[in-house]
């Protein structure tokens, strides 16, 4: 059973080596709501079908989590939000200010 955690952990350090796919959970963070990949690439400047993508590669690795959908003008609009809850993946994005994680240990703080 061990083994599947650590398949799971694997394919969230992958998905996190790409720099995109890490500005796309700061800014879901940030946000603190469900944010659609549209909303996202228009924040980051970067083409829709980019960030389509890269939304995908996270919402397999259950980076991100799929909350609601909307119809707009003949499709559909997804809307996610972010579900990393290890606490090394939080810690590599800079997100540790949830409330319980308190300590910085790399003193990335100035």
């Amino acid at each position: 059973m061990a083994g599947i955690e650590r398949s799971g952990d694997n394919d969230l350090l992958v998905a996190l080596r790409h720099p995109l796919r890490r500005e796309i959970l700061r800014e879901m963070a940030i946000s603190g709501e469900a944010i659609s990949p549209r909303e996202v690439a228009t924040i980051l400047d970067q083409p829709l079908s980019n960030v389509s993508y890269h939304v995908r590669v996270l919402a397999e690795c259950a980076a991100i989590a799929l909350v609601r959908t909307k119809a707009v003008r003949g499709s559909m609009q997804h809307f996610y939000c972010i579900e990393l809850e290890a606490p090394w993946a939080r810690q590599v994005l800079g997100l540790d200010n949830g409330g319980e994680a308190g300590e910085n240990p790399t003193g990335s703080g100035t």
